[in-house]
């Protein structure tokens, strides 16, 4: 019998990119903290693309970083490629993707946690919740040590009761062969927590040196690399940058898959788990896309140090002798060497309505969770609820008011109010389109929009704090005067109209009205502009950005006092909807079993309708 006790304000169960986050947040807010992770080698481990951002993503990733996560800070140490996708469009859809060095990443991360006060890294798999009348009070390892605490938060990321397959090869393990964790999940029932299975996949890992480059397009980085951190100095992350290549499957490639698809896990029923639709199989691309004749393929390297290079777009269970046809089918791979097969990984994890916007359960007190165990997909997504819930773990054990991000504040908040109020079938991901306001919560001002808040809670320092004050006011002060600053119809003037193709000045103008044709930008009319000032390039964007969107982006916070509205009208959480006559019964149920906090939330849950909504409001008025 092991008779060890130990003593925390928060355990943070698994160290993935959601535990590097929580247990990152919670220390720092000064909680002494201890994360479990099954192999302290995994520590913000990258088991498919070794890949930060990207679209939608990238947003995440500057959020985190403006509230006072490490994401942002890691990946601009450790990157090997950078680029701004989207920019051909507007900037509500820009983002950064960075791809990683695989190890240092890891590494980078793992030095963070070992050197931050508060904080104790423990390699121990967690397999028991000590919950006593509904509140949890701590945890127990495999070897019966116990850990008693105020707070809990889960993260076990695709580790519980984990199976990866490949053809009718099946290893009850982690990713990249790690130990699963297999104990939790019966725990967790006993506490009436409702459980899903989920699978994602990954590609195989192919040699460097077994790959003919000549037959595949080069994809280079940009040459002025921005970083996702706003405490990063722009100049230290101009690089030298590794890169990336592409090629495409064709009908052989096709042909192959199709006449292995009886032995394919997916198809033949082997794989129970939902897997996420917006990053399929190359399988599932083949079958549900049968009339695109082939489908992009990225290689891409996974650090400086390793000739391993992931095969992007084509995430596989087949079996082995399949998956080397199939990849020798490709231009460029027809003589690569796999490092390692491609394989889907099942795992367990909640059904995310059970929890508050706060990521605190329902029905267990002081038990917050995060990342892919909250039933969505990828790294970003991950830490941005991580870092949510170590927040919130640490304001609740202070006894202060719990941070809950709205819609209309950050893509952070988007996420967390589409897991906790609408249905999930499959992993969730992160996706432009699902943030109306995504106007407002472009990636470029997410420290204008989140920094304040990360300095009330006490993640952002004084200093930050007043840089961002700083800035603010010279945002504001040059809009003014580019307002009111006019240009003639010199010929300086009509010489750069006319290189931009912008039509000539018949009078004077004010800078403003040229920055909000759609050829001319801020930086572009810098030579006519005699009195410019000095200033970062940030602060220009925004300048550029404010002024040219000007009425779109009125229109927008026009919409988010609305949302507003009814998202201050709040719900007592002791209302009896059985009583309130007229709501349909899909409505009652589904109200009951979500249990919202407030009409706005009531009005996006599925099976609450615009008429559910009106009665709501009368009965919540008369009350």
């Amino acid at each position: 019998m092991n008779n060890l006790v130990e003593h925390y304000d928060v355990a943070v169960i698994g160290a993935g990119h959601a535990g590097c986050e929580a247990s990152l947040a919670a220390a720092r807010l000064g909680m002494e903290t201890i994360v479990f992770t099954v192999s302290v080698d995994s520590i913000a481990l990258m088991p498919c693309n070794p890949n930060i951002g990207g679209s939608s993503k990238g947003h995440l990733v500057k959020e985190i970083d403006a509230l006072g996560g490490e994401m942002g800070k890691v990946i601009d140490q450790t990157f090997i490629q950078s680029k701004m996708l989207n920019k051909s469009k507007g900037p509500a859809v820009h983002s950064l993707r960075a791809q990683a060095d695989k190890k240092n990443y890891s590494n980078t991360m793992r030095q963070v946690l070992e050197n931050t006060d508060h904080l104790t890294i423990k390699q121990a798999e967690v397999t028991e919740l000590i919950v006593e009348a509904g509140v949890v009070k701590g945890v127990k390892t495999y070897s019966g040590a116990t850990y008693l605490c105020k707070a809990v938060v889960l993260c076990t990321g695709t580790y519980l009761k984990a199976r990866c397959i490949y053809g009718d090869v099946s290893n009850y393990t982690g990713p990249n062969g790690l130990q699963a964790a297999n104990y939790l999940t019966d725990s967790l029932r006993k506490n009436g927590v409702e459980m899903l299975r989920f699978k994602t996949g990954t590609p195989a890992r192919i040699d460097k040196r077994t790959i003919d480059f000549s037959k595949m397009e080069e994809q280079k980085g940009d040459e002025k690399v921005v970083p996702f951190s706003f405490s990063t100095d722009p100049e230290s992350v101009q690089i030298e940058q590794a890169s990336c290549w592409l090629t495409y499957t064709n009908e052989k490639t096709h042909d192959i898959i199709r006449a292995n698809l009886d032995r394919s896990p997916l198809y033949s029923g082997m794989i129970e788990g939902t897997g996420p639709r917006y990053c399929p199989s190359i399988e599932d691309k083949v079958v549900k896309f049968s009339d695109k004749p082939r489908h992009q393929v990225f290689i891409e390297p996974e650090g400086l140090n390793t000739n391993e290079m992931y095969v992007g777009g084509m995430s596989s269970s087949l079996p082995e002798d399949v998956q080397h046809e199939m990849y020798h089918s490709v231009p460029g791979l027809e003589h690569a060497k796999i490092v390692r097969n491609a394989y889907a990984i099942e795992y367990d994890c909640i059904n995310p309505r059970q929890l508050q916007a706060t990521l605190e359960f329902k029905n267990i007190k002081n038990l917050f969770s995060g990342g892919q165990f909250n039933g969505s997909s990828g790294y970003e997504e991950a830490a941005a609820q991580g870092l949510m819930a170590g927040i919130n773990a640490a304001l609740k054990i202070k006894g202060k008011e719990l941070l809950v991000l709205d819609r209309s504040e950050a893509y952070i908040g988007v996420l967390i109010d589409d897991l906790v109020t609408k249905e999930n079938h499959e992993p969730y991901r992160m996706m432009t389109s699902r943030a109306e306001y995504r106007l407002l919560l472009r990636q470029d001002n997410a420290d204008l929009r989140l920094r304040k808040k990360g300095y009330e809670v006490g993640l952002i320092s004084e200093e930050q704090y007043q840089d961002l004050l700083q800035k603010e006011k010279m945002i504001e002060e040059e809009m003014e005067r580019v307002e009111k600053a006019t240009v003639g119809t010199s010929s300086e003037v009509q010489e750069l109209l006319e290189e931009y193709h912008s039509t000539p000045l018949t009078s004077g103008s004010t800078l403003g009205e040229l920055i909000r044709r759609p050829e001319l930008t801020y930086e572009i009319l810098a030579p006519i502009d005699k009195n410019r000032p000095q200033l970062r390039y940030d602060i220009q964007e925004q300048v550029n950005i404010n002024i040219k969107y000007d009425g779109y982006i009125r229109r927008q916070l026009k919409q988010v006092e609305q949302f507003k509205k009814l998202e201050k009208k709040q719900i007592p959480a002791d209302i009896d909807y059985d009583q309130i006559k007229s709501l349909r019964i899909e409505a009652v149920q589904k109200l009951k079993m979500y249990q919202p906090m407030n009409i706005g939330q009531a009005s996006r849950i599925a099976g609450v309708s615009p008429a559910d909504v009106s009665v709501l409001l009368v009965y919540l008025g008369g009350k």
